[in-house]
Order: structure tokens, then C-alpha cells, then sequence
């Protein structure tokens, strides 16, 4: 199978990329979380802040707050129990897991967080956050400013950073459940997990960037990863320092780099780690869009043109003007969980809708290396929405112009019954849902300018809005469920994005619930 057609399948025929007859061994399960052996263990504090709201500016970080921060990012908050006929079940009938504040698919986890640190009271480094045990493992001791500068491109001074995160995907943590349909799953779990420590930054008083071009190779050598089980996704630079004056708005400054070249100025540093599986399949295809994926030079770094929106036809419907919504994220993350039969048909005012998009989308605006500035991402991906019993707003399927805060009605009518029969799986009831949100980017996933890593990219700003949505949807009393058992196809044509050259990527229902039986202990107080 071609890169070309596995991504097509992957998108609108997912039953040809994995086999008809695929069982999930889960006695054989690999752990949610990477276990590092032997190495330098630095605990962090366990008396994390129950609230984020006044957080002073950092003058310098220290161990305490960068363990802060890595918590709410992606530490292990909550033990959950809850009945299910999965075969994730133990023998009781209950099926158990360690949640986190981020979605994830199956709650399993794929990703992992590292970090450099030049901290005052730890070793300058480069570490692994062990969400299990909520401390940090010493890989690699050092300064490697120079070497990190140089796999960014130069685009960024590492010297003027507090700390710099990476983000990876271990393949097999959700393959051995989803099989090549993983893929997809991993950059949208990178993606939510990124626009997670975006907000956590903001509380913490940082400014952050996100790297999505980088040398793969030089990054994986640098932590000690195998890039056929795990490899680096995105950069995550974090400074105290105004973003303009440490990661820049310029093209690649500089002597080219290599990873070859990078490579070879460090000493490899395998590591030994525990997953738990005796028996791990092959994953051919997941190994090969990776490495097509990759990045060699820096000089194959680009900058990506914003394009002029193209709005279809259609009525333009004014929302309410609104503020930007202020909450205390630690109290909203505490609240937050995918919903399934919890949701409840409620109306919903023109007031809460219009905060609801406005202040997803206005807070997913971020500085990057793919544009001059950090407006851009707004134009790569963008919300579509079926929308029944908003208060004054006729039934149907809209479009958000976020640059206006208006919407435009596609067509109208009550499709949830479509929805509905267009749902793979039958745990959400959208004739319980007001709002079907839906997440849309362009059909070639920016391959003229970023190649099959453009896929992966999308991907990830698609799950960096999906996190968006669901943080405001939980500050204002409401809750939803991120979906990609639906068809594409089918909410394209809906809302007429052919033409305009995009696709649906995720599906989000969102609206109002009733509590969830379950038994649920979160691991703070």
C-alpha cells in the first residue's frame, strides 16, 4: 500500500488498514505510561497547587515549579472505575485506568514528555517526565544549547529558554489496540496533549512556541529513543523573556545542519525501559510514514503562506459580541472527562455558544515555526458545527468565521438523525446533543510544503483545537466527547467543503450532562 492510499484509507476507509479479524490481546497490554531502569531519579514535590489562578512570574526555574507545571501538563490524576462489557475488564466486570487531564484515545496514552533543563537545583540535562511515579529520570547530563539550536533550525535561542519540552509517540502504546489506525490517533493525542501545556504555560506565566520542524534523528539521538518504537513530534520552548526576543519570525539563519552531522558530536546513550509486553507485533506501516516524515536537513525547513479564506455561499448569522472567558484551568481540568450516554438535551443560549467558539478558537492562536506570525494556525484549521435548539438560531449546519465571530448557515435542517446513523460506535446519543462540532483542515494536509509530516502536523492542530473546545465547553457548565467514528464523507458534503478544498478531521459533540456513575479517586486533595 502507497503513503497516498494508506492516508486516504486512513481518513475515509479505515476498514482497509487494519485486518477484518484484529484481536487485542489485553493480558499482553503495554503499561500508559514508560518506565525508565537504572537511571538518576530526581522525585518531584507532591504537594502540587489546587488552584493556578495569581501564579507569579518566574524569575528562574526550580524543581518545584517545573514539577508543577509537568503535572497538570500530563501527570496521572485520577484512578477510575467504571462497569463495561469491554475486554479491557477485569474479571469483576469493571474496567480501570489512570486518567489524565488530556484526552486520550482509549485512554492509553501514546505520548511522552521530556524535558532540558538548566534548573539551579538539579543538574543541567536532558530528562524524562515519569508520570507513574511523578518525577523526573536523568537521561542525559549537560549543556546541549548549541546542539538543540541547531536541530531548530536556529530559529530559536535555547539559551534564553528555562526549559525546553519534546513531546513523543511511542507506537506501540496504542497500536496494540487500534493497529495502523494509531497514526491517526497518535498526532491528534500529540496535538491535545500540546494545547494542554500551552494553557498550563500561560497560568505559569511562560512563554512558549511550538517547533514542528526539527531533525528528527539529531532529537531522538539526543534522548536515547529508537525511532522505529518512539519518536519526537513537536518542541516546546519555555522562557520567562517576551517570545520576540528568544524564537524568531525569520527564515533559517546560519550554516545548514544535518542530523548526520549533529549525530555524530554525541555518544549514543541506549537506555534500558519496561512496557510490560511480551509480545510486541510489527507495525511496518506506522515505521514507514515516520521516516517519510523526517526531517535530514534544515534546509528543507519552510514557512507556510496563510491563505486567503474562501467562504462559500450561504447566510451570514451575527453571534452576541463577547469577552475572553476567565477560569481557573485547575478547577475546569479537574472537571473535564469525555462524555458518552451522560448528555442531556438542553438549550443553549446565543451567549454560551458565542463564547464557546469565540474563546476556543481566539486561545488556540499560538506562536510557531510555520508562520510569520502566530495568526496563521488560525487559517489551517477552522470549526463547522450541526446545531439544534440554540436560542434563536434556526436549525442546521453552519460554519464559524472566527476572524468576524460569525457564523454562516450551510444548510438547514435537523441532522442529527444523519449524525446519528453516520456514528460508528453507539455510546454517544446525538439526539441528546445540541452542538456537533466538527473540526475541518485542507484535504492535502499541506503536502506541497511540508510533505507526508504535513499529515502529521494537521493532525496535531486538529487535537490542539479539540483540547480548546473542551476546556471552555467545561468552564461553562458543559461537556464533550472527541469522535473519529464517523464519516467524513459524508459531513463534507453536508457542509459543502469540496470546493473549498477541506475535510472533516474530528467529530465533537458537546452539551450538557448528568453525573456519571462511577467510582472515580483523584490522586491530589
Amino acid at each position: 500500500m502507497s503513503l497516498d492510499e494508506f492516508l486516504h484509507n486512513l481518513h475515509f476507509n479505515t476498514d482497509k488498514i487494519r485486518p477484518p479479524h484484529w484481536e487485542v490481546d489485553w493480558e499482553d497490554a503495554p503499561l500508559p505510561y514508560k518506565l525508565y531502569r537504572g537511571l538518576p531519579v530526581f522525585p518531584l514535590s507532591l504537594e502540587v497547587p489546587l488552584t493556578l489562578e495569581g501564579q507569579e512570574t518566574p524569575v528562574k526555574p526550580d524543581l518545584r515549579g517545573i514539577g508543577d507545571l509537568l503535572w497538570y501538563v500530563y501527570g496521572i490524576t485520577q484512578l477510575s472505575q467504571s462497569a463495561s462489557s469491554s475486554g479491557a475488564a477485569a474479571p469483576d466486570g469493571l474496567m480501570q485506568s489512570f486518567r489524565r487531564f488530556v484526552p486520550s484515545g482509549g485512554a492509553l496514552y501514546p505520548n511522552e514528555l521530556y524535558v532540558y533543563l538548566k534548573a539551579e537545583d538539579l543538574p543541567h540535562g536532558v530528562y524524562h517526565y515519569d508520570a507513574a511515579h511523578h518525577r523526573l529520570i536523568l537521561l542525559r547530563e549537560g549543556n546541549y544549547d548549541s546542539y538543540l539550536a541547531q536541530a531548530l533550525g536556529n530559529r530559536c535561542d535555547v539559551s534564553a529558554c528555562v526549559g525546553t519540552i519534546f513531546v513523543s509517540t511511542v507506537f506501540w502504546k496504542n497500536f496494540f489496540k487500534y493497529h495502523n489506525f494509531a497514526y491517526r490517533l497518535q498526532g491528534l493525542d500529540a496535538g491535545a496533549l500540546i494545547g494542554q501545556l500551552l494553557e498550563v504555560a500561560k497560568r505559569f506565566r511562560f512563554e512558549s512556541g511550538v517547533c514542528f520542524q526539527f531533525l528528527d534523528r539529531a532529537l531522538n539521538h539526543l534522548l536515547g529513543l529508537a525511532g522505529q518504537e518512539e519518536s519526537v513530534y513537536a518542541v516546546i520552548p519555555l522562557s520567562a523573556e517576551p517570545s520576540s526576543t528568544w524564537f524568531a519570525d525569520r527564515e533559517v539563519q546560519g550554516v545548514m545542519a544535518t542530523s548526520e552531522n549533529l549525530c555524530q558530536e554525541l555518544t549514543a546513550v541506549p537506555h534500558e525501559n519496561y512496557d510490560r509486553s511480551g509480545r510486541v507485533a510489527e507495525y511496518p506501516m506506522i515505521i514507514k510514514m515516520n521516516e517519510a516524515s523526517m526531517m535530514e536537513s534544515t534546509g528543507s525547513f519552510q514557512r507556510i503562506e496563510k491563505k486567503k479564506r474562501v467562504n462559500g455561499e450561504g447566510q451570514w448569522v451575527a453571534l452576541p459580541h463577547v469577552e475572553r472567558l476567565s477560569y481557573d484551568l485547575a478547577s475546569v481540568c479537574r472537571k473535564r472527562y469525555s462524555l458518552d450516554t451522560d448528555f442531556i438535551l438542553r438549550k443553549v443560549s446565543q451567549q454560551k455558544l458565542a463564547t464557546l467558539l469565540k474563546e476556543a478558537t481566539d486561545s488556540f492562536a499560538y506562536r510557531n515555526d510555520l508562520d510569520e506570525a502566530h495568526e496563521g494556525s488560525q487559517y489551517r484549521v477552522s470549526l463547522y458545527g450541526c446545531m439544534y435548539g440554540v436560542e434563536g438560531i434556526q436549525n442546521g449546519a453552519f460554519c464559524y468565521d472566527a476572524e468576524n465571530h460569525r457564523l454562516r448557515q450551510i444548510n438547514a435542517g435537523d441532522y442529527r438523525s444523519a449524525m446519528q446513523q453516520g456514528s460508528a460506535g453507539h455510546n454517544v446519543n446525538l439526539f441528546q446533543v445540541p452542538l456537533c462540532l466538527h473540526v475541518a483542515g485542507e484535504m492535502n494536509f499541506l503536502k506541497t510544503s511540508l510533505g507526508y509530516r504535513g499529515y502529521r502536523i494537521q493532525q496535531m492542530e486538529a487535537g490542539m483545537l479539540v483540547q480548546r473546545l473542551l476546556l471552555t465547553a467545561s468552564a461553562l457548565g458543559m461537556g464533550g466527547h472527541p469522535l473519529l467514528g464517523f464519516e467524513p464523507g459524508m459531513c463534507d458534503e453536508l457542509y459543502k467543503m469540496k470546493p473549498q478544498g477541506k475535510t472533516s478531521l474530528i467529530q465533537v459533540p458537546v452539551g450538557h450532562y448528568h453525573p456519571r456513575p462511577w467510582l472515580k479517586g483523584m490522586l491530589h486533595s
